[in-house]
């Protein structure tokens, strides 16, 4: 005997918790970027025009301590008041130029000048970055000024060496570095947290069928969050139906052997003491062990359709194929269809056809030559609106009172004259109690028969 092949695992998409960390971390990494770009730009703006603007001032100084002398040269009326100009190399220098005269350069320019680029007027002053010093990178902010008592052009200008400047950006930018690491870290902790705990439930619902596998229990009753708990309770209800079906199955079953025993045990004793009638025996009995494997193949053809997922079936298209087959069985009479053409059920259509094929027939064999069928979707005596209720009358001598839930048990019949196994409205008052309905009669006010009531789930749009 070939061994069984292992059955295969179910087939999955990738782990919950591994998406959310992705996306945790994929939109925690785009933050931190966008976030330390603009503040490193933000912070390295405001260092770079609080320098400039200390430019600024000592550029303003100059200008309003500078004079014209009697030879036409400029010279400070006031010194000016960081000793840094009087250090030699000291990284913050000035200087003032003028076509025809000669450089006034700060004493810590030393031996060197500053490169002015002195072809344009420069109302107002203006700041850029320098090279002209190897190994010394210059901040530079320059200004054109005709000083009164003077008709040159003069271009102050004022610069100082980038170290400093360079030196504070280098350290924001390394205090955001860390600071943002940081950051980061205690934001993939806090999302790994968050998945763990927040996917805690889903771990405990795994314990909880798990347990349930085990242990025989057939319901999760440990309390969960709102948005599990909705999926507990389709589960539950899920098990609670696979128990009924169970339960129905058990119960068709021993009714069927039960059904089935007596006829059988008849049939043995005929064949045992070998009866005369041995063969009017067997087809009595056989007939009545027929009528119950109908009914019974009959309502497990109702519960596996139904298991199977929500139908549909439209009644008016149901109600004209039956009334189109009935019509030719009989002649005589006269069938009248009214009602909803739009009314659907949440049955499957040969479950439907079956139902009123029954209803109909019987309404037209039993009736004196009047059917009526109407289908009605609006609350009607008192019933609610998400059923749709069908009417079946006929003109007949209708059921008495007293006779009409006897009428509904297997092989019941009133007229025993005319031909018919008795199983019809049992049938119809399983199968259809199978999707959720029910099924009465009653007197027929217009025709004064026998009025079937028979409501139906009704199912949504199409």
């Amino acid at each position: 005997m070939a061994q069984e092949a292992a059955p295969r695992p179910a087939a999955h998409t990738g782990s919950i918790s591994q998406r959310m960390m992705l996306i945790a971390a994929a939109w925690i990494t785009f933050l931190l970027l966008v976030g330390g770009v603009a503040l490193d730009r933000t912070l390295t703006t405001l260092i770079t025009r609080n320098f400039d603007e200390q430019l600024g001032y000592m550029l303003t100084a100059m200008i309003g301590s500078a004079e014209i002398g009697p030879d036409g040269e400029v010279f400070f009326n006031r010194p000016l008041g960081d000793q840094r100009f009087l250090e030699p190399n000291s990284g913050l220098y000035w200087q003032i130029r003028g076509k025809g005269h000669e450089d006034f350069p700060s004493r810590s320019l030393w031996d060197r000048s500053l490169q002015v680029r002195a072809d344009h007027f420069d109302r107002e002053a203006h700041v850029y970055d320098s090279d002209q010093f190897d190994g010394e990178p210059l901040r530079v902010m320059e200004r054109s000024i005709i000083l009164p008592g003077s008709k040159t052009q003069w271009w102050f200008t004022v610069a100082a060496s980038r170290e400093v400047l360079d030196e504070q950006i280098s350290r924001i930018r390394s205090i955001l570095l860390y600071s943002f690491l940081i950051l980061g870290l205690g934001l993939f902790v806090m999302a790994g947290l968050q998945t763990w705990y927040g996917l805690n439930p889903l771990r405990r619902v795994r314990r909880a069928i798990k347990k349930m596998r085990t242990t025989g229990t057939n319901r999760i009753t440990d309390p969960l969050p709102d948005e599990v708990q909705p999926l507990v309770e389709e589960l539950n209800a899920l098990l609670a139906h696979t128990e009924k079906q169970a339960e129905e199955a058990r119960t068709h079953a021993g009714n069927l052997a039960h059904a089935l025993k007596t006829p059988l045990t008849v049939v043995m004793n005929a064949a045992t003491a070998k009866a005369p009638d041995l063969a009017d025996t067997v087809i009595r009995e056989a007939t009545v062990m027929r009528r119950q494997v109908d009914h019974h193949l009959a309502r497990a053809r109702a519960v596996g359709r139904r298991a199977a997922g929500m139908s549909r079936a439209l009644v008016w298209e149901s109600a004209e194929a039956v009334l189109r087959a009935v019509t030719r069985l009989y002649e005589n009479t006269r069938f009248d269809l009214d009602g909803d053409r739009a009314a659907a059920v949440t049955l499957e259509r040969q479950d439907l056809d079956e139902i009123l094929g029954n209803l109909i027939e019987n309404a037209a064999k039993y009736g004196g030559g009047s059917v009526f069928v109407t289908v009605d979707v609006a609350a009607r005596s008192g019933s609610a609106t998400d059923m749709v209720e069908i009417w079946v009358e006929d003109d007949g001598m209708g059921i008495p009172e007293a006779e009409r839930i006897r009428i509904f048990d297997r092989g019941a019949r009133l007229d025993t004259g005319k031909p018919g196994t008795g199983l019809g409205l049992a049938i119809v008052r399983d199968v259809v109690e199978i999707y959720g309905g029910s099924v009465e009669l009653d007197e027929s006010e217009d025709l004064g028969g026998l009025l079937v009531k028979l409501r139906l789930p009704r199912a949504g749009e199409g």
